[in-house]
């Protein structure tokens, strides 16, 4: 399966969302930060701003959402249009109901995992979602260091999926870089989520060829 990258805005330069998001449209998605100030100890943006950037990004949005009562607020990002939503495990009381119900709406479904949350509870509910988003740092804020605690689960991740047969994505969010990505896709991520990696080069573009060229290295 190859290697996606979705560079997360949250690095860009929110006054020109428009002209960030072409920075990116040579991307596979747009990663779209959704903080409630709540879930974590920051703020970005809600539906309606979603839905504006969904009206005008060249490539599909990947809505990761870190707020509150993933149950209840979920489901809207998938009626703007999102084309895979992700919630928390953290922040979820029913999550297999709520992936169906994303999928229902016609987008993808996404569970994310914080440092500190084992993929073991979701090993047998794994079928219930098109992708699994591991966080290699603590969610709330872009420009953090990657944690390489992180990669074992990674890898015990990637084995459930296998072992199960199925065809799930592994999303791997947080300190990803030239620097990093040789570890996180040998312990079996395959869409890689960079921030400043990627808003924080001269040229976002080859910035996203270069990681595409060497996440294309560490493919087995």
């Amino acid at each position: 399966m190859p290697i996606d990258i979705n560079p997360s805005i949250l690095s860009s330069d929110f006054a020109d969302l428009r002209g960030e998001l072409d920075k990116i449209s040579t991307a596979d998605m747009a990663h779209i930060d959704v903080m409630d100030n709540h879930f974590v100890p920051n703020l970005t943006f809600g539906p309606p701003v979603v839905e504006r950037i969904q009206a005008i990004s060249p490539i599909p949005l990947d809505a990761h959402l870190m707020i509150a009562d993933a149950d209840r607020n979920a489901p809207v990002y998938a009626e703007i249009g999102c084309a895979s939503v992700t919630f928390h495990a953290e922040a979820a009381a029913a999550p297999v109901r709520l992936a169906r119900e994303l999928r229902r709406l016609g987008a993808k479904a996404s569970l994310a995992l914080k440092p500190a949350t084992p993929i073991e509870p979701y090993i047998d509910l794994l079928g219930e979602f098109d992708q699994i988003l591991i966080m290699t740092v603590e969610p709330g804020f872009g420009g953090q260091k990657f944690l390489d605690v992180c990669l074992p689960k990674i890898t015990r991740t990637r084995e459930a999926i296998s072992a199960a047969g199925l065809e799930i994505r592994l999303q791997v969010d947080g300190g990803v870089s030239a620097a990093t990505i040789d570890r996180v896709v040998d312990a079996g991520a395959d869409v890689l989520v960079a921030g400043s990696a990627v808003y924080g080069a001269d040229d976002a573009a080859a910035a996203i060829s270069e990681l595409r060229t060497l996440a294309a290295a560490h493919t087995h």
